[in-house]
């Protein structure tokens, strides 16, 4: 968000304006719109400053309409989108520089083709001479120098090309990579829960839980706090106070007429077919309950999404109209004629006339005048407080000679603010997290068209929050954890019983005097009381065919990734995130290699390892030929750059 600005420029202001440009003038910058010193160097190959600048600057917007908000030049550095850019120019002046000792380059006609067909300098009849002057002016180059550049970067794909040509994954790699992904595996699982255990958790003594306290102090401990004072003026603040005339009134609900006044709708699909009898066909088909209208739709190549018309008036429906507004509820219509054809209709809803006198839309009318009437008059002040704030007028002062409201908040990033709170605007958090105790208040703007400055007062670091004030929760978090630990025990256990189940059962060696005394049944009893008939307990859910990235939705989302990591037969404990699970590997299916979809899995992988292969020998071959070309650092250059931005 950036700030404000004061319409009103003091003389002072343009001294120091003056002051700085002769600055940066000694400092490596030429011109603001245009030529710049060189940041740095690759052999002979050198890289100007308006290249650097026009980089950084796509990359840090392209960065900012993704996250919706703009970079500043230190978050850029912190987020190592600056090294990033730089490293970049340089690796490519490398290979211009290789390019250049060689010899490597290309002709006129080659520069002006690719030049003719950039989709940047098109217009309605092909190339567009004015816009490709336009658009060099506005990135700052002139035509020679943007031409010597696409010459120089043909010539250095030329380079690139053959640096890497050839290069391919080897077959080996690309077919273990293969058998990994398409491997398949049954598994059998089970999850353990509280009910399993054998008594609830009984509750822990104080003594227990303060050490717990402690020993989870994490858990327990307040955010930072930032004491923030603020002023600030909303459109709902002022909308008691605007003026709003009854002619004004109606010329607004005059151009929302359209809305508050709709004849009946239908929101309706069509298919159209080439004659009567195949819509009269289709149409019988559907009466008898064969197909449904999608159906009938896949049939002719579409979705339903292709035969949606939306919202239509029965003007709007032409000759159709009637018919279809005949019908009293949601099903298909037709054969109904149309300009396309003969073509089914399926209304699929029924919207009644809406018709809002001016009496019933008064109220929303107020308040949409008043808050637009209310953003204008704030837009009118913001210069005179900007001025205020700049003069020195701490936020108390502007607060008492302005229409803006002073408060007070202790703000955290961890706390959600309530509904039409400062704390809840996503600007207000953005400076709140960022303002510091030397920053000077500014004015920046609201979401909702409102202003607001804002004033670090104090810190407040994190703290441990005394034991008394949080017993519940930490007993709460006690009884959690655990609960967790003994299913923890539990799921050993129950492993255990599991692996024994595997283990075949041995016959019971058989003597004269056991088989006197009968031992046989001796041993049967003992059997029955083995861990394996203890384990049929287990309530087994299992699974065949899943692949690697398969997903089990009532499953703990680890339990699929832990089981590729067993052996054929082995059972293994899964705990994630407070959840614990036992999972058996049933059976592993070997890819096979030969079937249709593993021949574009082994396509997308070799593509996939091909380019990475690429890119790390275009990479080391940059390397190299900036060590063997020296690389020069021009940072007054750099830095001059820097500042633009």
């Amino acid at each position: 968000m950036t700030s404000l600005r004061t319409k009103g420029k003091s003389t002072i202001v343009w001294i120091l304006m003056g002051l700085l440009l002769l600055g940066l003038g000694g400092f490596g910058v030429t011109n603001f719109s245009g030529s710049s010193t060189e940041i740095g160097s690759v052999g002979e190959t050198e890289i100007d400053g308006q290249t650097y600048y026009n980089s950084l600057d796509a990359q840090i917007s392209n960065f900012s309409r993704q996250t919706g908000q703009r970079l500043t030049m230190e978050q850029a550095r912190n987020m190592g989108l600056v090294d990033a850019v730089r490293a970049q120019l340089f690796s490519t002046a490398a290979l211009a520089e290789e390019a250049r000792q060689a010899g490597i380059s290309v002709g006129d006609q080659a520069v002006a083709d690719a030049i003719t067909t950039a989709p940047a300098f098109q217009g309605p009849g092909g190339f567009d001479r004015a816009a490709y002057g336009e658009s060099l002016r506005r990135q700052g180059m002139t035509e020679e120098r943007f031409e010597r550049d696409v010459r120089s970067d043909l010539s250095r794909t030329i380079l690139q090309a053959a640096v890497v040509a050839g290069v391919q994954a080897p077959k080996t790699q690309v077919d273990q990579t293969a058998d990994w992904r398409l491997e398949k595996r049954d598994i059998s699982w089970v999850e353990l829960t509280p009910a399993d255990l054998a008594a609830p958790v009984s509750p822990a003594s104080d003594e227990i839980l303060q050490a717990w306290h402690q020993a989870n102090a994490d858990r327990f401990t307040s955010p930072e706090i930032r004491k923030i004072s603020y002023i600030w003026l909303t459109p709902e603040m002022l909308a008691d106070k605007v003026q709003l005339d009854d002619t004004a009134l109606r010329d607004l609900y005059e151009s929302k007429s359209a809305e508050y006044n709709q004849p009946a709708r239908r929101l309706v699909s069509r298919l159209v077919y080439e004659n009567q009898d195949a819509a009269a066909a289709a149409k019988a088909r559907l009466d008898a309950g064969e197909v449904d209208f999608e159906q009938l739709a896949a049939e002719r190549g579409l979705s339903l999404a292709d035969t949606d018309l939306g919202e239509m008036t029965e003007a709007q429906l032409g000759s159709a109209g009637a018919e279809v507004f005949s019908a009293a509820d949601n099903g298909v219509i037709g054969p109904v004629e149309t300009d396309l054809g003969p073509a089914l209709f399926s209304v699929n809803a029924i919207l009644d006339p809406v018709s809002v006198s001016y009496e019933d839309a008064l109220p929303d009318l107020r308040a949409e005048a008043a808050a637009d009437r209310a953003r204008r008059l704030i837009e009118d002040q913001s210069a005179g407080i900007e001025d205020l704030l700049a003069g020195g007028a701490t936020l108390e002062q502007v607060a008492d000679e302005t229409e803006l409201e002073l408060g007070q908040i202790d703000w955290s990033d961890e706390v959600e603010a309530a509904p039409g709170e400062i704390g809840g605007y996503p600007s207000f958090r953005e400076h709140a997290a960022a303002i510091s105790d030397r920053d000077f208040p500014e004015l920046f703007e609201l979401e909702d068209g409102g202003v607001f400055a804002l004033r670090l007062d104090e810190i407040v670091p994190p703290a441990l929050i005394p034991f008394d004030q949080v017993r519940d929760a930490v007993a709460a978090d006690w009884a959690q954890g655990e609960a967790h630990r003994q299913l923890v025990a539990l799921a050993e256990e129950r492993k255990l019983d599991a692996v024994s189940e595997t283990i075949p059962a041995i016959a019971p060696v058989h003597s004269d005097t056991a088989a006197d005394n009968g031992s046989d049944a001796g041993a049967q009893s003992l059997a029955d009381q083995t861990p394996a008939n203890q384990a049929a307990a287990l309530d087994w859910n299992t699974e065949t065919g899943i692949m690697r990235d398969g997903f089990i939705e009532t499953a703990p989302p680890k339990l699929v990734e832990d089981a590729f990591k067993l052996a054929d037969g082995e059972t293994e404990i899964v705990d994630d995130g407070g959840r614990v699970a036992l999972v058996r590997v049933d059976r592993i299916e070997p890819a096979d290699l030969g079937s249709d979809i593993a021949k574009d899995v082994l396509s997308n992988i070799e593509d996939r390892l091909g380019q990475s292969l690429q890119m790390d020998l275009y990479d080391y071959f940059s390397r190299a030929a900036q060590a063997q070309n020296g690389v020069v650092l021009n940072q007054p250059g750099i830095a001059a750059v820097e500042s633009r931005l």
